[in-house]
């Protein structure tokens, strides 16, 4: 992946992964704002196309940024990505970054979350697609079974870079930390559906609780980004 570290496309300081990595951070929030309109309009079909192609794209901006340039990770270790002051870098940099990382696990989690509990409160009614009133309820044996396949995944994720990259504590506390969030996100759904038991109506507030946080995602990658590369740009990128 060496034509990542490449100079971007952008016209910026920035590589070439970064400018991929913010195309796609704007993609996927725009599929998903106008995936929450079409909803909004009742038109079941095209939100659920959206909101699947944009979370494909999610998924694929966390590769690219997150585990092929480990941008986020190395910005976090040092200041070599940073060319402003001390200050800056403290107390404004390192908050956003902060805030960025965490609302990019929640993010990925919930698009996740919310295309399968799309799938498993839709109904087909004369070949249109609609939300189903009707409750809509799991067990603790289900979430930990697949609780299970995610961590096998995710661990067999982190042991092959282990493989090829060697050993960092900083990538274990990442990825364990997604864990927790997983984790933590079930056992929400385990309380939340027993004050939304009907899947219609959680998956709607659900959807709206994760369009603020996607919204506040993009301007905060957007605010490091411009950050690192336009008006404080330093060794990476």
């Amino acid at each position: 992946m060496d034509w990542l570290k490449d100079p971007g496309f952008l016209g910026t300081h920035a590589t070439t992964g970064a400018d991929l990595s913010q195309l796609m951070a704007t993609l996927f929030t725009a599929l998903f704002v106008v995936g929450w309109l079409r909803a909004r309009k009742r038109q079941a079909d095209a939100h659920h196309w959206l909101m699947l192609g944009g979370m494909i794209s999610m998924l694929s901006f966390f590769m690219a940024y997150y585990l092929f340039r480990q941008l986020g990770v190395l910005a976090v270790e040092g200041k070599e990505g940073f060319g402003g002051s001390q200050s800056l870098y403290d107390y404004v940099f390192i908050p956003v970054l902060t805030l960025h990382i965490i609302l990019v696990i929640i993010g990925l989690v919930m698009a996740v979350y919310m295309i399968v509990l799309g799938f498993r409160s839709q109904q087909f009614v004369d070949g249109v697609r609609s939300l189903r009133e009707s409750r809509l309820l799991t067990t603790w044996k289900k979430i930990g079974v697949i609780f299970g396949g995610i961590a096998v995944a995710v661990l067999g994720l982190f042991f092959s870079r282990v493989a090829t990259a060697g050993f960092s504590m900083r990538k274990l506390e990442v990825y364990l930390a997604f864990l927790m969030v997983v984790a933590f996100v079930f056992a929400i759904e385990m309380a939340i559906q027993r004050i939304w038991p009907d899947g219609a109506r959680r998956h709607r507030a659900l959807g709206r609780f994760t369009m603020v946080i996607y919204c506040v995602l993009f301007v905060t990658g957007s605010f490091t980004y411009t950050m690192l590369y336009i008006l404080y740009p330093g060794k990476i990128g």
